[in-house]
């Protein structure tokens, strides 16, 4: 079996749910992986601030801590979404790409542990900060 690669399942974004937003592969560490979520108009939440709806924020961000899970453990294996608290902090600038980096800070047998941020161009103000657990359902 091949080691799981982040940017060659992203390849894959195309089509779905992150495919309609347009998420694509940015970067990756081994235990971090980052999205670009490119601003596009039909996305606005605000049209009078023409800032971006918060529920394409929390997808690139669901799957960012996804694929983190997923290079940390080195295969594609299943698991599901347990609990992904996220904080929007403030809104993202009009016109600009956000990046979204989920990082799988600690695995258990049964439960990985996630933590992330979303950011428009400067790491240090951050859109969004996010912590979660997915559930690991090949666990014996």
């Amino acid at each position: 079996m091949q080691p799981f690669d982040p940017a060659r399942f992203a390849k894959r974004l195309t089509w779905g749910h992150g495919g309609r937003l347009g998420i694509a592969y940015h970067a990756h560490g081994p235990d971090w992986v980052e999205l670009a979520l490119p601003f596009s108009p039909d996305q606005v939440g605000d049209p009078a601030r023409g800032t971006l709806a918060s529920g394409p924020i929390v997808t690139l961000i669901d799957m960012a801590t996804s694929l983190a899970i997923w290079t940390r453990r080195g295969a594609f294996l299943p698991h599901a979404t347990l609990d992904l608290r996220v904080d929007h902090l403030r809104a993202a600038a009009p016109g600009r790409t956000v990046i979204g980096r989920g990082t799988c800070t600690r695995l258990t047998p049964s439960v990985a542990f996630v933590r992330g941020e979303a950011h428009d161009g400067d790491p240090a103000d951050p859109v969004a900060h996010v912590a979660g657990t997915f559930m690991l359902m090949d666990a014996a």
